[in-house]
C-alpha cells in the first residue's frame, strides 16, 4: 500500500513540476539562448525506491548533496539494475579528499561544484588517472558564490574567469559546461529579478566574452523548489528541484532537528514564488 502510494504522488509531483519547467521554459524572452532547461531531481535522504520511481516516469537527472549519500545510492542494486540511463549531479561542496571517492560513481554524469583552480585541478588529475586516457571527459561547472555569504561555498565572481580559462587551459579531463549558484535563501521575489541570478548571467556574458565561447554553450544552474520558474524565465538551464518531488527531507539520525535556513526560507518565500510564477522577464 505504502509503495503504491510513493508511486502515485512521486507521479503526479514529478509531472506538475516538468509542466512548470515548460510553461516557465516558453516565458523566457526569444533573446535568451533556446536551451531547453535541465530538471535534476534532487534526492538528498530519500530512497532509492523513490528514484527507481522518478526514474520509471522519465526522469534521467538526478542530484546528490553528500559524496557518500551518492556513492550508496549509485551503486545500490536496485537503482544500477532498474535504471541502467540514470545521470547522476553532484550538487554539494566536495572536499579533496573525497575527490577519489566521488569520482568512481557509476555514472557520474556533472560535478556543479568546482570552487577553486585547485579543485580542478585535483579533479582533473584524478578523473584521468581512474578512469584512463581514452574515457570522455568529466563535465564540471564552476560554482559562484553570487550573494557573497560566508556561509555559502563558491568562487567570488571576480575570479570567474581566470577559473574558467584555467579548466579550458590546463584541465584537459575535463569538460567546461557552465556556471552554478545557490544564491541567498529566501529572496522576496516580489522585489524583482533575483539579483544573484542576474549576478551569475552577467558572468556568463564575461565569461563568454572573455574567453570567446557561443553564449549557448556555458550552461547556468540557478534555481531550486521555491524559484525555478524565476530562474528558468531569467536564463537558467538547469534546476535543482527536491522536495516538492520527493515530499520534505527526513534526517532519521537526527532526534527533532531544528530547520534549516534553506527550510525557513523555503516556507517564508512560498507565498512570493506562487506570486511571481507567470512572471515574464523583458
Amino acid at each position: 500500500m505504502w509503495k503504491a502510494a510513493m508511486s502515485e504522488e512521486v507521479r503526479k509531483a514529478l509531472q506538475s513540476v516538468i509542466e512548470r519547467v515548460n510553461q516557465a521554459a516558453a516565458r523566457r524572452p526569444k533573446t535568451l539562448p533556446a536551451v531547453p532547461p535541465r530538471l535534476v531531481a534532487v534526492s538528498k535522504t530519500k530512497p532509492p525506491e523513490m528514484v527507481v520511481e522518478a526514474y520509471r516516469q522519465g526522469q534521467r537527472n538526478f542530484g546528490e548533496n553528500y559524496v557518500n549519500e551518492l556513492v550508496d545510492k549509485a551503486s545500490d542494486p536496485l537503482i544500477l539494475e532498474s535504471c541502467p540511463e540514470i545521470k547522476w549531479h553532484f550538487i554539494g561542496h566536495l572536499q579533496k579528499k573525497n575527490v577519489n571517492k566521488l569520482l568512481a560513481v557509476p555514472n557520474l554524469f556533472l560535478m556543479e561544484t568546482i570552487d577553486s583552480v585547485n579543485l580542478a585541478d585535483k579533479v582533473n588529475s584524478s578523473w584521468q588517472r581512474l578512469r584512463g586516457a581514452g574515457t570522455q571527459r568529466l563535465k564540471v561547472m564552476v560554482q559562484i558564490n553570487t550573494s557573497g555569504e560566508q556561509s555559502k561555498h563558491g568562487l567570488p565572481p571576480e575570479e570567474t574567469v581566470n577559473t574558467v580559462k584555467h579548466i579550458l587551459s590546463h584541465c584537459s579531463a575535463l569538460h567546461f559546461s557552465g556556471l552554478m549558484t545557490i544564491g541567498r535563501y529566501g529572496y522576496d521575489l516580489t522585489l524583482g529579478p533575483n539579483p544573484d541570478f542576474q549576478m551569475l548571467l552577467s558572468r556568463r556574458q564575461e565569461v563568454c566574452e572573455s574567453l570567446k565561447l557561443p553564449l549557448e554553450d556555458v550552461e547556468l544552474s540557478m534555481g531550486m523548489s521555491t524559484d525555478f520558474e524565476h530562474a528558468i524565465e531569467v536564463g537558467s538551464t538547469n534546476v535543482r528541484v527536491g522536495s516538492i518531488i520527493f515530499g520534505n527531507r527526513e534526517y532519521p539520525n537526527t532526534p527533532s532537528p531544528a530547520p534549516s535556513p534553506e527550510k525557513t526560507a523555503k516556507v517564508v518565500s512560498e507565498e512570493a514564488a506562487k506570486k511571481m510564477q507567470h512572471l515574464t522577464v523583458s
